[in-house]
């Protein structure tokens, strides 16, 4: 029987990272290369163009990072852009993440960038296995099911290595007129329901404007998002720049936070 000093959460770091468009989520991860770390990323957005620019302006060492960026092809048609031929991008995602699920390396970050992006290719995929179907309800099903499946894969004990998991937010008002924000997957059930797999939840805000905007890196409940850390004491708020390596140290206990 193994002992809580064997525990996987001694040696990888899964998290789930949210935040409104243009936060700075992807470019605040420069940190943690700057700190060591190498990463694996699984690019849906095709936006790594701010992490490359700020690595950059830091000095940090970009052959440190392997990315696969994927997506599926649209065309222009007169009812609108569709898709060109068969949506492969979510089986594409999937063949890379076992792939790279035969790493072991407790200094690799493997990111998912975004959860938004992974989660519209996943419904185009289900979409097409029952394209006459005329409930699109089971169409969602499938594909949530598909996700679920996918964060399960990478928050388990055979994929070792570290995982951010970066998500736009999806802000949905209850039938008692209460806002929330969760990750941004595929309809509204899925949402609330991934925070489940993760002992980490971090938001990237940004607040004001001009020469007063600010940017940071949340880890305790807002009065809209619950994000969660299991580090007792950790501070509430990082900065952007270098808040997700100080967290990272306060995740592996490293530091106290």
């Amino acid at each position: 029987m193994p002992t809580a000093d064997q525990h996987q959460s001694s040696k990888y770091t899964k998290l789930l990272y949210i935040g409104d468009s243009s936060s700075g989520k992807t470019g605040s991860l420069v940190s943690l290369l700057e700190a060591g770390y190498t990463f694996r990323i699984l690019d849906m957005d095709n936006g790594l163009d701010s992490f490359v620019a700020f690595a950059r302006k830091a000095g940090a060492d970009l052959s440190k990072v392997e990315y696969e960026t994927i997506r599926d092809k649209y065309k222009s048609t007169k009812t609108g852009p569709k898709i060109d031929g068969t949506p492969k991008a979510f089986v594409e995602a999937m063949d890379v993440m076992t792939e790279w699920s035969e790493v072991d390396d407790s200094n690799c970050i493997f990111v998912l960038d975004s959860l938004s992006a992974f989660a519209r290719a996943a419904f185009a995929w289900a979409n097409n296995l029952n394209p006459a179907a005329k409930d699109k309800r089971q169409i969602f099903g499938v594909a949530q099911g598909a996700v679920e499946d996918a964060i399960a894969l990478l928050t388990g004990e055979g994929f070792r290595m570290n995982a951010i998991i970066i998500s736009h937010i999806n802000y949905q008002e209850s039938e008692q007129g209460v806002t929330k924000g969760y990750a941004n997957a595929v309809g509204k059930a899925l949402g609330p329901i991934l925070p489940r797999y993760f002992n980490t939840m971090l938001l990237s805000e940004t607040t004001g404007r001009g020469e007063k905007t600010k940017r940071k890196i949340k880890t305790m409940p807002t009065g809209i998002v619950d994000l969660k850390t299991p580090v007792p004491d950790i501070a509430a708020e990082f900065p952007l720049e270098t808040g997700m390596a100080s967290i990272f140290a306060a995740l592996r206990g490293e530091t106290k936070g």
